[in-house]
């Protein structure tokens, strides 16, 4: 009798050597197509690889302005920039350098990083393509939609639904939970958990209602609908989006910037880092006029207006430029009084500015060193193996040490290197012959962003202001 779900084939098939096996690699450990996508789960585009030394310098500027500033101090900076100092593009690594101050900010909500003095999250944003951020309103629900995706109103719930189940069952042990904070957190904003630990959800309820924070806040926020309800029912983050997309333009406003940080105040949170992606996708599709609305508004939000943000500086910006975009954005800053507040002009010398600085030979053969490292199959003396210190040289001279060029640049000569088998090494002369000969401008084209946008001329576009 034939049964096709057990018969197995005569030959089955060889278990061979990878083909960059020869290169001590288990496959290419660059990316084909240099993006970066920090929802990915391949860690060659989602910016888990990423060699902090490169960008120490930076990291250190960002560290000593904001996070180890004590938020309480009213003085402390509210709104930066990251400004990138060469013209040769998109592709210098801000992107990466983002993700993974985000994730360094969030991993200890900042606490280990300023020796306990401020616990802050960090969301990453990056403004739509096409002009469709144009107003602050749209860029405010651009804002909000970070705060979802980051899920720190689903920890600020269980942080508050947690502090009262210690007030309330001081003898319940949790420590099973607590050793996974994910789990935890689930557990927390789900209604079977409390029935199965036999927690009164209507007492505790009404122990977070006593948080000092939350007394200010309207009748209508989301969270009191616990309150109002016959049944008990917790409250989620879908709760939340509902109420916010149910808003008038102002009151979302009010929302984001006042009532929104007093619920992050009641769960510990003393401060945000906002860190906006490719800014310069909003001035791009302003006219004058709205160019200096915008910064209007966000004057107000940040600084002088009647939030509870202004008051307390709770929400941190960081700007991403690229070079030059400042000119572009500088009338509307003086206008609006924001460069008085936080200087943009590169002939002032501001606390604010963090100048993103281009790569050198030796940050190239770091970066290198970095994503062969995480795809070895062996050690081996030579960690740029199969590269030579001359081929990274060279492939930084053709690229202009642009971080995206570069990767992809030994994508395609560790592929070349394969396909020929008896290359022992990739040097100076291999990366002429088989990259120099190709146009250069593929490389150009071929480097999108991270949501693939078109490259810009920047240096075209200082000298067009729109009317």
């Amino acid at each position: 009798m034939s049964n096709k779900l057990l018969n197995k084939p005569r030959k089955p098939l060889p278990e061979g050597a990878g083909k960059f096996q020869q290169f001590h690699l288990a496959e290419n450990p660059f990316p084909a197509e240099p993006t970066v996508n920090k929802d990915s789960k391949d860690k060659r585009i989602n910016g888990n690889i990423y060699e902090m030394e490169i960008r120490q310098h930076e990291y250190e500027q960002f560290n000593t302005a904001f996070l180890k500033r004590p938020q309480a101090d009213p003085n402390h900076l509210r709104l930066g920039y990251l400004i990138d100092t060469s013209y040769i593009g998109r592709g210098n690594g801000k992107t990466a350098f983002l993700v993974n101050l985000q994730q360094d900010i969030n991993r200890e909500y900042c606490l280990d990083l300023s020796e306990g003095l401020n616990k802050c999250f960090a969301i990453y944003l990056s403004p739509d393509l096409g002009g469709r951020t144009k107003t602050f309103l749209n860029f405010a629900d651009l804002l909000f939609q970070a705060l979802l995706s980051s899920q720190v109103i689903e920890n600020c719930l269980a942080s508050l639904r947690l502090e009262a189940i210690g007030q309330l069952y001081p003898d319940q042990n949790l420590d099973m939970e607590l050793a996974d904070e994910k789990l935890l957190v689930n557990h927390l904003n789900s209604e079977n958990w409390f029935g199965e630990h036999n927690f009164d959800i209507v007492k505790i309820v009404r122990t977070v209602f006593k948080n000092e924070y939350l007394q200010d806040i309207p009748n209508d926020f989301p969270l009191f609908q616990e309150r109002n309800s016959l049944i008990p029912k917790l409250v989620s983050s879908i709760d939340f989006k509902q109420h916010y997309l149910d808003l008038k333009a102002k009151d979302r406003l009010d929302f984001l910037f006042s009532h929104l940080i007093r619920f992050f105040q009641a769960a510990n949170f003393n401060g945000a880092y906002v860190l906006i992606d490719d800014f310069e996708r909003i001035p791009d599709f302003q006219s004058a006029r709205q160019k200096r609305d915008f910064a209007l508004e966000l004057r107000s939000c940040l600084f002088d207006g009647l939030y509870v943000n202004a008051r307390l500086g709770f929400y941190n910006f960081l700007l991403v430029l690229h070079a030059g975009v400042q000119r572009l954005i500088s009338d509307a800053w003086t206008q609006s009084g924001m460069e008085n507040r936080a200087p943009l002009s590169p002939q002032t010398a501001s606390r604010h500015i963090i100048p993103f600085e281009k790569l050198s030979r030796e940050h190239a053969s770091l970066l290198l060193k970095k994503y062969l490292a995480e795809y070895r199959t062996e050690k081996t003396t030579d960690a740029l193996f199969p590269f030579t210190e001359d081929a990274v040289g060279k492939m930084g001279e053709l690229s202009e040490y642009n971080a995206a060029k570069i990767l992809k640049m030994a994508y395609d000569l560790l592929e070349k290197a394969v396909a020929l088998k008896s290359t022992p090494k990739i040097d100076a002369k291999f990366v002429t012959e088989h990259i120099e000969s190709q146009s250069l401008a593929s490389y150009s084209s071929s480097l999108p962003t991270i949501d693939k946008a078109d490259t810009i001329d920047l240096q075209k576009k200082l000298v067009h202001q729109e009317e």
